[in-house]
C-alpha cells in the first residue's frame, strides 16, 4: 500500500518511474564528483599556500582552518559544473553499457525524452552555483582575505586612505564628425580617515579648458543633501587667456560635484570579492574615469558571473550526448575524458575571457561563447545519437 501510495504521489509530481530512476543514477556520481573536485581545487587553490603561510609566516592553525572554510564556497562553485559533468557522463554510460537505454528505446522512448532527467537535475543545480557564486562566495572571499590580513598583521582600513585620484572623462564630438575622449576633471585628495577627505585639489575642464581650480584643507560628501561639503579654501577662476580671472576664499562652500570619488574609496574589493549588485555599482564609478581596459575587464567578469552557473546545463548535455552512444566505459575511463572536457573548456573560456578584456569581442560574447560552443557540440552530437537509433 505503501509503495502504491509513492507511486502515485510520484506520478502526481510529474516524477515518472524512469525519470526518477535516472535522476537517481544521476545522484551518487554527482556527489562523488563534488567530492573529488572540490578537495582537488581546495588543495591546489588554498590549502598548500596556507600551509606555507602557516610554517613560514607564523599563521596560527585555527585561522588557516577558518580562512580555509571560508574560501571553500568559492571552490563549491567551480566544483558543480565539473561534477554536473560526471555525474551524466557516469550515469548514462552505465545505462548505456548495461543495455537498458536500448531497452529503453524500444518500447518506444526516444533519445532526447531520456536526457529530460539529466537537463532538470542540471538546471536545479544551475540556480544553487548562482545563488552560491553570486551572494555567498563572494562575501566569504572578503571576510577570509580580511581575516588573512588581520592574522598577518596586515590589516588596511576597508577604504582607500592616501592619494586618492579620480580623473572624469568624457566624449566630446570633433568637428570631422569623430569622437575625442578628454578629460574633464580631475580630483585629487591627499588623505582619507573614513570620514573627510583632507587637502583637496580640483582641476575643472567641464567648459573645454580649464575654467577654475579648486583646493581646500578638508571636504566631507553630504548624504543627507547629496552634495560636497568643503572647508577652508580657495576657487580660482580662469579666465579665457589662461590668468586669474577671479579668485574666491570661503571656509564652507558646497559643490555639486560627482560624488564618485567618494564612492572610490569605498571600493577596494577584488572582481572574486564583489556580487553582481557590488559589480554593477563599481562599474558605474569606473565607467566616469574613461579607462576603457578597466571598463571592459569589469563588464567580462560581470558576464562571467551570470554565464558561470549555466555551464552545469553545457556540461550535462555534453556528459550525456557522449555517455548515451554505445559503449563499455568504466569509472577511470569517465573520469579521464571527464577531466580532458574540463581542460579543454576552461582553456577556451580562458582565451575567450581575454580576447574580451582586449576589446577584440564585446564583453557578453567573451563570457558566452564558450557556453555556446558547447551547447551546439552537445546538440550536434545528441542528433548524431537520436538519428543512430
Amino acid at each position: 500500500m505503501k509503495i502504491g501510495t509513492f507511486k502515485i504521489d510520484r506520478v502526481k509530481w510529474g516524477l515518472s518511474v524512469m525519470n526518477f530512476y535516472i535522476t537517481r543514477e544521476l545522484i551518487l556520481p554527482f556527489l562523488f564528483g563534488m567530492g573529488i573536485f572540490t578537495s582537488l581545487l581546495l588543495s591546489i587553490g588554498a590549502v598548500f599556500d596556507l600551509i606555507r603561510k602557516v610554517t613560514e609566516s607564523g599563521l596560527f592553525l585555527g585561522v588557516a582552518i577558518k580562512i580555509l572554510f571560508l574560501k571553500m564556497p568559492g571552490f563549491i562553485v567551480l566544483a558543480f559544473p565539473m561534477a554536473m559533468l560526471l555525474a551524466s557522463l557516469m550515469a548514462y554510460s552505465r545505462l548505456s553499457s548495461d543495455s537498458e537505454l536500448i531497452a529503453l528505446r524500444s518500447i518506444g522512448i526516444n533519445t532526447y525524452r531520456l536526457i529530460i532527467p539529466a537537463i532538470v537535475f542540471s538546471l536545479f543545480i544551475v540556480t544553487i552555483t548562482f545563488l552560491l557564486n553570486n551572494f555567498i562566495a563572494p562575501a566569504a572571499n572578503y571576510q577570509a582575505t580580511i581575516a588573512l590580513e588581520k592574522a598577518l598583521d596586515r590589516a588596511t582600513p576597508a577604504f582607500k586612505d592616501s592619494n586618492i585620484m579620480y580623473p572624469e572623462y568624457n566624449k566630446v564630438l570633433l568637428p570631422d564628425g569623430n569622437k575625442k575622449t578628454v578629460l574633464t576633471r580631475l580630483f585629487y585628495a591627499e588623505e582619507f580617515d573614513g570620514k573627510q577627505m583632507k587637502n583637496l585639489t580640483i582641476l575643472d575642464r567641464s567648459q573645454g579648458e580649464v575654467s577654475q581650480i579648486i583646493t581646500a584643507s578638508s571636504a566631507t560628501w553630504n548624504i543627507s543633501e547629496n552634495i560636497w561639503d568643503f572647508y577652508n579654501g580657495t576657487i580660482y577662476i580662469i579666465g579665457n587667456d589662461g590668468a586669474y580671472s577671479d579668485v574666491v576664499r570661503f571656509q564652507h562652500q558646497q559643490l555639486a560635484l560627482p560624488r564618485a570619488a567618494f564612492d572610490l574609496t569605498q571600493q577596494d574589493r577584488d572582481y572574486n570579492e564583489m556580487n553582481l549588485v557590488q559589480a554593477y555599482d563599481y562599474l558605474r564609478i569606473i565607467k566616469l574615469s574613461g579607462k576603457e581596459e578597466k571598463i571592459r575587464k569589469l563588464k567580462v567578469r560581470i558576464q562571467e558571473k551570470i554565464s558561470l552557473p549555466f555551464v552545469c546545463l553545457v556540461f550535462a548535455l555534453i556528459g550525456v550526448a557522449i555517455g548515451i552512444r554505445p559503449q563499455n566505459s568504466g569509472r577511470a575511463t569517465s573520469f579521464g575524458i571527464c577531466i580532458g572536457l574540463i581542460f579543454a573548456y576552461y582553456l577556451l573560456s580562458f582565451i575567450s575571457s581575454s580576447l574580451g578584456v582586449s576589446g577584440v569581442v564585446s564583453p557578453v560574447v567573451a563570457a558566452w561563447l564558450p557556453n555556446i560552443l558547447g551547447l551546439g557540440a552537445s546538440t550536434y552530437l545528441l542528433t548524431q545519437a537520436g538519428e543512430s537509433v
